[in-house]
């Protein structure tokens, strides 16, 4: 008599980051799991979610104390969005799911790998979960550009409206309709059309941008799009400093020269508001080397000093599509549904053993790199 098939136990950790309201696991995807079977999915309580925890449990899922993913059983898959939390060395011994910012030489890259070697833990990084044509299975991509257009124009239009006064704290919205029509109602009181510039404007990302900016009215003439024919010349590129709004939505993989620098910035500019979607804050390569800090929701933008006394303000949030948790949850959810439902094979689905091997060289590399 043969045996059942093992389980696989999706473990949905609560997030530490402040300000994060997202979910790697929507209850409809989770839904979907427990019905198609093979499946126990352990959600972890968490205040911050967008996603009340009555919504999990309704559907089937096994609710627990947060913070409690350590001691769930070794063949638990540790799944979540952001870092683990700050300032916690301790080894780790089971598999994680997880944007973990440390492929990519990122600050503290080998703290974090280090504490898998330790433990003997394996980490699927969600960012290079990819299909056989090198595309990202799940991406949050195209709700970073939309939200971070909207705080783009709705910086420009604070700094019309109010001065240098500080930018206020950087709240969820219920749903888009909500923000389109906050930035719809600050543009009218101001009676003019900022022209945005969206570098990358062909990728998720980007064309995430390129729709806010539609949607909240800027006419196309004043929407600038560029990707890699317009920046095959090479950087610094003059057009930028030409736009009242400059949003990168760019994905960084190798060196190159940087879009702005500050003696640009401290020449004659229009420019006053970036937005570095992209967030390559840390990366030896960033093509923003203006600034070296991530700003957060509650204090949203950083004033780049500069000789050139119109002011200058830049965000750099890594985590914008919160500002619409429930929408950016969901699709990215359905997104990796395929992908999750490969999880009971994942020693032969391509998927996962691409992630896999790639671990294994990133631990690898650590031996070779300063």
């Amino acid at each position: 008599m043969s045996s059942a098939a093992p389980t696989t136990h999706l473990w949905l950790r609560e997030e530490t980051k402040p300000m994060e309201h997202r979910a790697a696991l929507s209850p409809e995807v989770c839904k979907k799991l427990l019905e198609h079977g093979g499946f126990e999915i352990t959600v972890e309580s968490c205040k911050e979610r967008i996603f009340a925890d009555s919504e999990y449990s309704e559907v089937g899922c096994k609710i627990v104390p947060g913070d409690s993913w350590r001691k769930a059983p070794a063949d638990a898959i540790i799944t979540g969005l952001k870092e683990l939390p700050e300032n916690d060395q301790t080894p780790l011994p089971h598999t994680h799911i997880m944007f973990a910012h440390c492929y990519k030489q990122q600050g503290g890259w080998k703290d974090v790998l280090s504490r898998f070697v330790e433990g003997k833990g394996l980490l699927y990084d969600l960012e290079f979960l990819q299909d056989d044509s090198g595309r990202r299975v799940a991406a949050f991509g195209f709700y970073a550009g939309f939200t971070g257009s909207a705080v783009g124009i709705n910086a420009w239009c604070h700094q019309q409206l109010h001065g240098d006064e500080r930018y206020p704290e950087i709240k969820p919205y219920p749903n888009e309709d909500v923000l389109i029509a906050e930035t719809k109602e600050k543009l009218a009181k101001i009676g003019k059309m900022p022209r945005i510039m969206v570098m990358g404007a062909l990728g998720r990302c980007g064309s995430g941008a390129v729709s806010y900016a539609r949607k909240a009215g800027i006419p196309e003439a004043n929407i600038v799009k560029w990707d890699m024919a317009e920046t095959a010349k090479g950087g610094p590129f003059q057009e930028i400093m030409d736009v009242d709004i400059f949003v990168n939505c760019i994905y960084l993989s190798s060196k190159i020269p940087p879009f702005v620098t500050q003696e640009q910035i401290d020449a004659d500019r229009q420019l006053s508001v970036i937005v570095d979607v992209s967030c390559d804050t840390t990366n030896p390569y960033n093509p923003i080397p203006i600034y070296s800090t991530n700003t957060t929701f509650d204090n949203a933008l950083l004033d780049i000093g500069s000789s050139n006394p119109k002011p200058l303000q830049l965000c750099s949030i890594d985590h914008l599509p919160t500002m619409l948790p429930r929408e950016a949850s969901n699709q990215f959810a359905l997104d990796l549904l395929p992908t999750l439902l490969q999880l009971p094979t994942r020693a032969t689905a391509p998927v996962w053993t691409r992630a896999e091997k790639l671990f294994h060289e990133k631990v690898a590399s650590m031996a070779t790199t300063d």
